[in-house]
C-alpha cells in the first residue's frame, strides 16, 4: 500500500503537492521579466501625465499684456524643459518618479510688481521757470539810505509798564498831543485791565519838536488824580527820562527816544 503512494509509480501527483511548483514557477517567471527589462534598459508604460525629472530647472513664468490671453498648461511649459519619452525609460528611472515625482505646475495671474511712474509734466509748468528767491546784494562804497516818507506815525518816546496789570508791556509816545486812558480807541492806551484808569483822556503827553520837550498833563475834570515821581501835579509838568507817572494803580515809566541829542528833523532828507 506504501509503495503505491509513492510518486514515480505511474499515479498522478495529489494537488496539494502541485503548489509550491506553480508559486516557484511564478516567482521565476517574474525575475526572468524583470532581468530582461534590465538588459534591454526599457519598459513599456500606459498613458502618463508629464513628471518632470528632479534635475530639471523650473522657471516662473514671465508676465504677459493685459491684452495677451491667460497662457495655458501646455504653453506654459518652459523650452528647455525636454519631455521623457515614456517609452525609453528604464525601470529605475519609473521608480525614482514613483517614488517623488515633480510636477511643474504655473499659475497665470497678475504680477506683483506695480509699475510707478511719474506724475506728468504739462507744457505751462515746463514752460515757466521756477521762481528764483532773491539774492542779496552787496554794497560797495558809501550807502546811500532814503528816508523821504515815514512808514508810520514815528516814534518819539515810550511808556514802559513797570508795575500793575500788564507789568513789561510798553506803549509808544508820537509826535504831538498824545491822550492817555484805558480805551483802545486812545493814542496811548493802556489797555491791560486796570478799570480804575479813565477810559478816554485820564491825562496828556506832548512832544513840541520845536524845543524837544516833554509835556505831562493831567485832566483835572477827571475824578481820579495821577501823580508823577508821586507828585499830583495840577498843571503841565515837563518829564525827564525814567520819571514815573501813576494811574490808578498802574506805574509807567517814561523813556525819551527823541531830544536835545536826536530829532527826527535832523534827516537831510526830511529837510526842505
Amino acid at each position: 500500500m506504501k509503495d503505491d503512494k509513492r510518486p514515480g509509480s505511474g499515479q498522478p501527483a495529489p494537488a496539494s503537492a502541485s503548489i509550491p511548483n506553480r508559486i516557484l514557477g511564478s516567482l521565476r517567471d517574474a525575475l526572468n521579466a524583470a532581468s530582461r527589462d534590465d538588459r534591454s534598459g526599457e519598459i513599456t508604460v500606459g498613458e502618463r501625465t508629464d513628471v518632470l525629472p528632479k534635475t530639471a530647472a523650473v522657471e516662473p513664468p514671465k508676465p504677459t499684456p493685459a491684452a495677451a490671453p491667460a497662457p495655458t498648461a501646455q504653453a506654459s511649459r518652459a523650452p528647455d524643459m525636454p519631455t521623457v519619452p515614456a517609452q525609453q525609460m528604464s525601470a529605475a528611472d519609473a521608480l525614482r518618479e514613483a517614488k517623488a515625482p515633480t510636477r511643474a505646475h504655473f499659475e497665470a495671474g497678475e504680477p506683483t510688481t506695480r509699475a510707478v511712474r511719474a506724475p506728468a509734466v504739462t507744457a505751462k509748468a515746463a514752460a515757466t521757470p521756477a521762481a528764483e528767491a532773491p539774492k542779496t546784494q552787496v554794497i560797495r562804497g558809501k550807502p546811500k539810505t532814503v528816508t523821504a516818507t515815514f512808514h508810520q506815525d514815528p516814534v518819539v518816546g515810550w511808556l514802559v509798564v513797570v508795575a500793575g496789570q500788564g507789568l513789561g508791556a510798553f506803549r509808544p509816545i508820537f509826535e504831538g498831543n498824545n491822550a492817555v486812558g484805558r480805551s483802545k480807541t486812545q493814542r496811548i492806551p493802556i489797555d491791560f485791565g486796570d478799570d480804575t484808569i479813565s477810559s478816554e483822556e485820564q491825562a496828556y503827553i506832548r512832544y513840541d519838536s520845536m524845543d524837544r520837550s516833554f509835556l505831562f498833563v493831567p485832566n483835572l475834570s477827571k475824578t481820579n488824580i495821577v501823580a508823577v515821581n508821586d507828585k499830583k501835579p495840577t498843571g503841565a509838568v515837563k518829564l525827564e527820562a525814567m520819571d514815573v507817572i501813576t494811574m490808578g494803580r498802574t506805574k509807567l515809566a517814561f523813556v525819551p527816544f527823541c531830544g536835545e541829542e536826536f530829532d527826527w528833523s535832523e534827516l537831510s532828507d526830511l529837510k526842505e
